[in-house]
């Protein structure tokens, strides 16, 4: 076999994605919230940047595109085009970009250390700290527990082996060689980790936590229920007596009655409906996920974008943007004029220019974020109308390429238009993406969206005798006579999405 070497010129084109562009994607792509943090950021970092009094008639509203190009940078405007056009090219290479890259390693979004204090960061020195993991939690409470060394070194063992939602998974084995040498060196016996884990359970909170499967730690918080009742003698007689029939349930009849095997239960337990239902109703009070509500985060609330009226006079919808939250940015003169000042030292001009540069690219990817959000918007208000009229069932199957294809930009543009924004509409705050989803015919050979069967689907369980629940079978049935062609399979599929269950496990005895 021979090899060799050898050196060779060869011409050709390549287009590579510039910071700028993956800038304008970010810019696009942020929802409110998270934009008005970037340019809270930028004013910290970018001296050059100002706030200004907010001067406008009202809220932004879609403009023709003569009066978008009067307003837009020519430059910006440019880098939207050529993004359409790379993404066409190299659809791979934009989601690429963003790998391993969040916005904490671009330089220009890092805030400056020293400074005078402000209310910003008055309200995030005071704002509460994020709770310590469960590990932590529980070892805090441990920590105050009165119990001997040896327990205490065994508590901490099974506590450091806890999962996310509090169960003991492992073996007394697998945690005694997991756990350090100071546990191995005690060689514990079965009944020494036993006393340790009911120590553990009966000392923490939340009621639950250590428990080994769901039918134990179901039976730890009835038993605490139980004892509570118990020793508070204003305590209502029928509640007890649900707490011991909901203990029965779970400890003697628990597969029967994860399957919804009611009449079985009453048949071997001598219970009645009436009472089985009703320690169903104290077991629906309890958790299955004990040590998940101390480590889950507030829910996040939801700023729409944009807002969607109904206008009466012309029978239409329009919609505006909800940009009032948006700091109103503006380049400072002064800095301008010091960057043209060729008194000032070389490295100071170049310097301002720089961030004059950033500035105002900042302020034109802003406005052209504002105008592509605005337009795709009005587009989908136009393509969903009898969503706003009739509500979701009326949803129509919308790919984005028809908006894309309508507006003359690319798909990746849309898709980063509607990513993680919301409307506020006449029918309540809706995520922008959801009015996009492919669809079935129906017999009229019309289409319509998977969202609207969801809805249609939902709403005849929602309206079922809860008796006699309404087999997938009947749904498919029930479908077809709203002029809805669906597989039973397509319903099945549907209906686990909606986490909805069987019929069987719907009916109510």
């Amino acid at each position: 076999m021979r090899f060799e070497h050898s050196q060779q010129m060869k011409l050709g084109q390549h287009m590579k994605l510039a910071p700028r562009m993956i800038q304008s994607m970010e810019i696009l792509q942020m929802p409110l919230t998270e934009l008005v943090e970037r340019i809270e950021q930028e004013l910290e970092s970018n001296p050059t940047l100002e706030l200004a009094e907010f001067e406008s008639d009202g809220p932004v509203t879609e403009q023709s595109s003569s009066d978008a190009e009067l307003d837009v940078d020519p430059s910006s405007a440019t880098e939207f085009e050529r993004l359409d056009d790379y993404s066409a090219a190299n659809p791979d290479a934009i989601e690429n970009a963003f790998d391993g890259r969040t916005r904490d390693d671009d330089p220009r979004t890092r805030s400056r250390d020293g400074g005078e204090r402000d209310a910003k960061m008055d309200a995030m020195s005071q704002a509460p700290a994020r709770a310590g993991s469960l590990g932590d939690q529980m070892l805090a409470q441990w920590s105050l527990c009165d119990v001997n060394d040896r327990v205490r070194l065994l508590g901490q063992a099974i506590i450091n082996q806890l999962d996310e939602d509090g169960y003991l998974r492992a073996s007394f084995e697998e945690i005694a060689q997991r756990e350090s040498r100071l546990v191995r060196e005690l060689e514990p016996t079965e009944t020494d980790w036993e006393l340790a884990l009911q120590a553990v359970q009966m000392l923490l909170e939340p009621t639950g936590v250590a428990a080994k499967d769901a039918r134990e730690c179901l039976l730890l918080q009835i038993d605490a229920l139980i004892d509570r009742a118990g020793d508070d003698p204003d305590a209502p007689l029928v509640s007890l007596e649900a707490l011991n029939a909901a203990r029965r349930l779970v400890a003697e009849f628990f597969e029967d009655l994860m399957k919804n095997r009611l009449p079985k239960i009453a048949a071997r337990s001598g219970l009645s409906l009436e009472e089985i239902n009703a320690g169903i109703e104290q077991l629906r009070r309890l958790s299955l996920a004990p040590a998940r509500g101390l480590t889950d985060d507030a829910p996040q609330a939801i700023t729409p974008d944009a807002t969607v009226e109904y206008d009466e006079e012309n029978d239409r919808y329009f919609a505006y943007l909800n940009d009032g939250r948006l700091p109103n940015i503006r380049v400072n003169a002064e800095y301008e004029r010091l960057s043209k000042d060729r008194s000032m030292d070389k490295r100071g001009r170049e310097f301002l220019r720089k961030n004059l540069s950033n500035a105002n690219w900042l302020i034109d990817a802003v406005e052209q974020r504002k105008r592509t959000l605005l337009r795709v918007i009005n587009a989908v208000i136009d393509e969903q109308r009898d969503f706003f009229d009739f509500g979701p069932e009326a949803l129509k199957p919308l790919p984005m390429k028809t908006i894309a294809d309508r507006l003359g930009i690319h798909v990746a543009t849309v898709s980063r238009a509607v990513s993680d924004k919301y409307l506020m509409t006449p029918r309540g705050i809706v995520p922008l993406r959801s009015f996009f989803s492919g669809g079935l015919a129906t017999e009229s050979g019309e289409d319509v969206s998977a969202n609207a069967v969801r809805a249609a689907l939902q709403e005849l369980i929602d309206t079922e005798d809860k008796s006699k629940p309404l087999s997938d079978e009947k749904l498919v049935q029930m479908l077809n006579e709203k002029g809805i062609e669906i597989a039973r399979r397509t319903v099945a599929k549907y209906r686990d999405q909606m986490g909805i269950p069987t019929a069987r496990m719907r009916k109510q005895f």
